[in-house]
Protein backbone atom coordinates (compact mmCIF):
# COMPACT_ATOMS: atom_id res chain seq x y z
CA UNK A 1 0.00 0.00 0.00
CA UNK A 2 1.21 3.80 -1.11
CA UNK A 3 1.74 6.08 1.79
CA UNK A 4 -0.63 8.03 0.45
CA UNK A 5 -3.13 5.89 0.58
CA UNK A 6 -2.64 4.87 4.13
CA UNK A 7 -2.88 8.43 4.88
CA UNK A 8 -5.88 9.00 2.93
CA UNK A 9 -7.93 5.77 4.46
CA UNK A 10 -6.74 6.46 7.93
CA UNK A 11 -8.01 10.56 7.78
CA UNK A 12 -11.04 9.23 6.09
CA UNK A 13 -11.89 6.95 8.89
CA UNK A 14 -10.97 9.49 11.40
CA UNK A 15 -13.54 12.14 9.91
CA UNK A 16 -16.15 9.66 9.94
CA UNK A 17 -15.36 9.70 14.10
CA UNK A 18 -15.53 12.97 14.22
CA UNK A 19 -18.82 13.31 12.28
CA UNK A 20 -20.19 10.80 14.53
CA UNK A 21 -19.40 11.70 17.43
CA UNK A 22 -19.95 15.38 16.67
CA UNK A 23 -23.51 15.02 15.21
CA UNK A 24 -24.66 12.55 18.59
CA UNK A 25 -23.42 15.17 20.87
CA UNK A 26 -25.05 18.33 18.91
CA UNK A 27 -28.03 16.93 18.75
CA UNK A 28 -27.73 15.95 22.71
CA UNK A 29 -27.45 19.68 23.24
CA UNK A 30 -30.52 20.29 20.85
CA UNK A 31 -32.78 18.47 22.27
CA UNK A 32 -32.11 19.43 25.44
CA UNK A 33 -35.25 21.81 25.72
CA UNK A 34 -33.72 23.34 28.62
CA UNK A 35 -30.42 24.50 29.36
CA UNK A 36 -30.62 25.65 33.59
CA UNK A 37 -28.26 24.49 36.09
CA UNK A 38 -29.79 21.09 36.59
CA UNK A 39 -29.66 20.25 33.13
CA UNK A 40 -25.91 20.16 33.39
CA UNK A 41 -26.05 16.73 34.85
CA UNK A 42 -28.58 15.30 32.26
CA UNK A 43 -26.79 16.34 29.24
CA UNK A 44 -23.24 14.99 30.56
CA UNK A 45 -24.79 11.71 31.39
CA UNK A 46 -25.89 11.01 28.00
CA UNK A 47 -22.55 12.92 25.88
CA UNK A 48 -19.41 12.34 28.02
CA UNK A 49 -19.78 8.54 27.23
CA UNK A 50 -19.82 9.23 23.55
CA UNK A 51 -16.94 11.60 23.43
CA UNK A 52 -15.00 9.21 25.10
CA UNK A 53 -15.99 6.68 22.89
CA UNK A 54 -15.12 8.59 20.08
CA UNK A 55 -11.51 9.66 21.49
CA UNK A 56 -10.78 5.98 22.29
CA UNK A 57 -11.77 5.22 18.31
CA UNK A 58 -9.72 7.96 16.94
CA UNK A 59 -6.91 6.56 19.93
CA UNK A 60 -7.00 2.85 18.20
CA UNK A 61 -7.44 4.58 14.46
CA UNK A 62 -4.12 6.17 15.02
CA UNK A 63 -2.15 3.20 17.08
CA UNK A 64 -3.16 1.19 13.90
CA UNK A 65 -2.21 3.49 11.46
CA UNK A 66 1.18 4.55 13.25
CA UNK A 67 2.13 0.85 13.32
CA UNK A 68 1.28 0.55 9.32
CA UNK A 69 3.46 3.93 8.42
CA UNK A 70 6.26 2.54 10.52
CA UNK A 71 6.54 -1.52 8.75
CA UNK A 72 5.89 0.65 5.37
CA UNK A 73 9.22 3.13 6.00
CA UNK A 74 11.34 1.10 8.21
CA UNK A 75 10.47 -2.62 7.41
CA UNK A 76 9.78 -3.47 11.04
CA UNK A 77 6.27 -4.82 12.43
CA UNK A 78 5.85 -3.57 16.01
CA UNK A 79 2.56 -3.97 18.09
CA UNK A 80 1.79 -1.24 20.69
CA UNK A 81 0.00 -2.07 24.26
CA UNK A 82 -1.54 1.47 24.25
CA UNK A 83 -3.14 2.65 27.46
CA UNK A 84 -6.27 4.51 26.66
CA UNK A 85 -6.59 6.10 29.92
CA UNK A 86 -3.24 8.09 29.10
CA UNK A 87 -4.85 9.44 25.76
CA UNK A 88 -8.47 9.86 26.29
CA UNK A 89 -10.74 11.49 29.13
CA UNK A 90 -9.24 13.44 31.77
CA UNK A 91 -5.91 12.60 30.52
CA UNK A 92 -6.21 15.00 27.83
CA UNK A 93 -6.73 17.89 30.03
CA UNK A 94 -5.98 16.94 33.28
CA UNK A 95 -9.41 18.25 34.00
CA UNK A 96 -12.38 16.45 35.28
CA UNK A 97 -14.70 15.85 31.79
CA UNK A 98 -17.41 17.09 33.77
CA UNK A 99 -16.43 20.24 34.47
CA UNK A 100 -15.39 20.84 31.02
CA UNK A 101 -18.71 19.78 29.12
CA UNK A 102 -20.28 22.29 31.44
CA UNK A 103 -18.54 25.05 30.00
CA UNK A 104 -21.24 25.43 27.23
CA UNK A 105 -24.01 26.15 29.73
CA UNK A 106 -21.85 28.84 31.19
CA UNK A 107 -21.57 29.86 28.37
CA UNK A 108 -25.35 30.64 27.41
CA UNK A 109 -25.99 31.75 30.90
CA UNK A 110 -22.85 34.62 30.64
CA UNK A 111 -24.65 35.74 26.98
CA UNK A 112 -28.40 35.57 28.54
CA UNK A 113 -26.56 38.19 31.61
CA UNK A 114 -25.25 40.28 28.82
CA UNK A 115 -28.41 40.77 27.81
CA UNK A 116 -28.30 38.37 24.64
CA UNK A 117 -31.41 36.77 23.51
CA UNK A 118 -31.90 33.05 24.18
CA UNK A 119 -31.36 32.26 20.52
CA UNK A 120 -27.86 34.09 20.70
CA UNK A 121 -27.02 32.61 23.92
CA UNK A 122 -27.89 29.23 22.50
CA UNK A 123 -25.80 29.60 19.45
CA UNK A 124 -22.60 30.36 21.85
CA UNK A 125 -22.98 27.93 23.58
CA UNK A 126 -23.32 25.23 20.99
CA UNK A 127 -20.45 26.71 19.27
CA UNK A 128 -18.41 26.61 22.51
CA UNK A 129 -19.67 23.12 23.22
CA UNK A 130 -18.32 21.89 19.34
CA UNK A 131 -15.00 23.85 19.79
CA UNK A 132 -14.70 21.74 23.26
CA UNK A 133 -15.17 18.29 21.13
CA UNK A 134 -13.11 18.86 18.18
CA UNK A 135 -10.08 19.98 20.51
CA UNK A 136 -10.40 16.79 22.52
CA UNK A 137 -10.90 14.21 19.97
CA UNK A 138 -7.84 16.38 18.74
CA UNK A 139 -6.05 15.91 21.74
CA UNK A 140 -6.88 12.15 21.97
CA UNK A 141 -4.71 11.75 18.05
CA UNK A 142 -1.74 13.81 19.56
CA UNK A 143 -1.20 12.50 22.87
CA UNK A 144 -1.75 9.02 20.80
CA UNK A 145 0.76 9.70 18.76
CA UNK A 146 3.16 10.60 21.70
CA UNK A 147 2.58 7.53 23.51
CA UNK A 148 2.97 5.25 20.79
CA UNK A 149 5.81 7.01 18.86
CA UNK A 150 8.19 6.07 21.91
CA UNK A 151 7.74 2.45 20.87
CA UNK A 152 8.83 3.53 17.64
CA UNK A 153 12.59 4.51 17.52
CA UNK A 154 13.42 5.38 13.73
CA UNK A 155 10.54 7.88 14.04
CA UNK A 156 12.42 11.25 15.39
CA UNK A 157 10.10 13.83 14.03
CA UNK A 158 6.32 14.99 13.82
CA UNK A 159 5.28 16.81 10.38
CA UNK A 160 1.11 18.52 10.67
CA UNK A 161 -0.77 17.26 7.01
CA UNK A 162 -3.73 19.91 6.15
CA UNK A 163 -7.00 18.02 5.72
CA UNK A 164 -10.28 18.63 5.90
CA UNK A 165 -12.71 21.69 6.31
CA UNK A 166 -10.95 23.12 9.26
CA UNK A 167 -7.84 23.76 7.79
CA UNK A 168 -6.59 27.87 8.39
CA UNK A 169 -3.79 29.65 8.07
CA UNK A 170 -2.26 29.02 11.51
CA UNK A 171 -2.10 25.51 10.22
CA UNK A 172 -0.66 25.79 6.55
CA UNK A 173 2.57 27.93 8.71
CA UNK A 174 2.10 25.10 11.18
CA UNK A 175 2.66 22.19 8.04
CA UNK A 176 5.95 24.13 6.98
CA UNK A 177 7.57 22.82 10.09
CA UNK A 178 8.53 19.72 11.56
CA UNK A 179 8.43 18.99 15.51
CA UNK A 180 10.38 16.84 17.91
CA UNK A 181 7.66 13.59 18.65
CA UNK A 182 7.70 14.04 22.19
CA UNK A 183 6.24 17.25 21.55
CA UNK A 184 2.83 17.27 21.32
CA UNK A 185 2.02 20.01 17.82
CA UNK A 186 1.21 23.23 18.24
CA UNK A 187 -2.61 23.18 17.66
CA UNK A 188 -5.88 25.45 17.92
CA UNK A 189 -9.02 24.87 19.08
CA UNK A 190 -11.16 22.80 16.60
CA UNK A 191 -7.85 22.27 14.25
CA UNK A 192 -8.32 18.32 12.15
CA UNK A 193 -4.66 18.32 10.93
CA UNK A 194 -3.05 14.87 10.48
CA UNK A 195 -0.26 14.51 13.39
CA UNK A 196 2.53 12.34 11.32
CA UNK A 197 5.23 10.50 12.39
CA UNK A 198 8.51 10.55 9.73
CA UNK A 199 12.20 9.56 10.02
CA UNK A 200 15.76 11.95 9.32
CA UNK A 201 18.88 11.08 8.93
CA UNK A 202 19.31 14.20 10.21
CA UNK A 203 17.46 17.35 11.46
CA UNK A 204 16.13 18.62 8.87
CA UNK A 205 15.49 21.88 10.43
CA UNK A 206 12.45 23.71 12.06
CA UNK A 207 11.59 24.58 8.74
CA UNK A 208 10.85 21.87 6.15
CA UNK A 209 9.10 23.42 3.21
CA UNK A 210 10.82 26.73 2.05
CA UNK A 211 8.53 26.72 -0.98
CA UNK A 212 4.98 26.60 0.75
CA UNK A 213 6.07 28.53 3.27
CA UNK A 214 7.11 31.30 0.63
CA UNK A 215 3.61 30.89 -0.90
CA UNK A 216 1.94 31.80 2.62
CA UNK A 217 4.07 34.79 3.22
CA UNK A 218 2.96 35.91 -0.45
CA UNK A 219 -0.52 35.12 0.55
CA UNK A 220 -0.46 37.39 3.96
CA UNK A 221 1.47 40.14 1.69
CA UNK A 222 -1.58 40.47 -0.80
CA UNK A 223 -4.10 39.91 1.75
CA UNK A 224 -2.71 42.90 4.07
CA UNK A 225 -0.98 44.70 1.82
CA UNK A 226 2.12 44.49 4.07
CA UNK A 227 5.18 42.26 4.05
CA UNK A 228 9.05 42.20 4.57
CA UNK A 229 10.37 39.01 3.47
CA UNK A 230 13.35 40.38 5.42
CA UNK A 231 11.49 40.97 8.60
CA UNK A 232 12.03 44.35 9.19
CA UNK A 233 9.15 46.25 8.36
CA UNK A 234 6.74 43.03 9.96
CA UNK A 235 7.67 40.35 12.49
CA UNK A 236 5.92 37.45 11.37
CA UNK A 237 6.81 35.53 14.64
CA UNK A 238 4.87 38.36 16.22
CA UNK A 239 1.71 38.14 13.90
CA UNK A 240 1.95 33.79 14.03
CA UNK A 241 2.92 32.37 17.54
CA UNK A 242 2.78 28.99 20.04
CA UNK A 243 1.39 29.83 23.23
CA UNK A 244 1.28 27.04 26.02
CA UNK A 245 -2.68 26.71 27.42
CA UNK A 246 -3.35 25.21 30.71
CA UNK A 247 -5.09 22.29 29.87
CA UNK A 248 -4.55 21.33 26.28
CA UNK A 249 -1.21 21.81 25.41
CA UNK A 250 0.69 24.23 23.11
CA UNK A 251 -2.01 26.25 21.07
CA UNK A 252 -1.37 28.07 17.70
CA UNK A 253 -3.10 31.60 18.03
CA UNK A 254 -2.92 35.29 17.21
CA UNK A 255 -0.59 37.56 19.48
CA UNK A 256 -3.25 39.63 21.78
CA UNK A 257 -5.75 36.47 22.26
CA UNK A 258 -6.48 35.45 25.35
CA UNK A 259 -7.69 32.40 27.24
CA UNK A 260 -11.19 32.72 29.06
CA UNK A 261 -10.48 32.94 32.85
CA UNK A 262 -12.78 32.70 35.96
CA UNK A 263 -13.27 36.31 35.92
CA UNK A 264 -15.34 36.21 32.39
CA UNK A 265 -17.78 33.39 33.59
CA UNK A 266 -21.42 34.42 35.14
CA UNK A 267 -23.33 32.26 36.58
CA UNK A 268 -27.11 32.22 37.09
CA UNK A 269 -28.28 33.85 40.19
Amino acid sequence: MTLTRLDRQYGTAVRGIWTTTLGRINRTWADLGSWRGEDVARFQRTALPVMLAGQRQVASLTTVYLERLYREIADETVRTDLDFDRVTGRALRDVDPEDVYERPFKEVWTALSDGESLDTALARGAHRLETIAKTDLQLARTHTVREVGDGLPRFEYTVRELQGEYDCALCMIASTQRYRKRDLAPIHPGCDCLVKLVTADEDPGQVIDEARLEAIHDAVEAALGDFDRGGRAMDYRKIIISREHGEIGPVLGYRGQRFTGPDDIHLPT
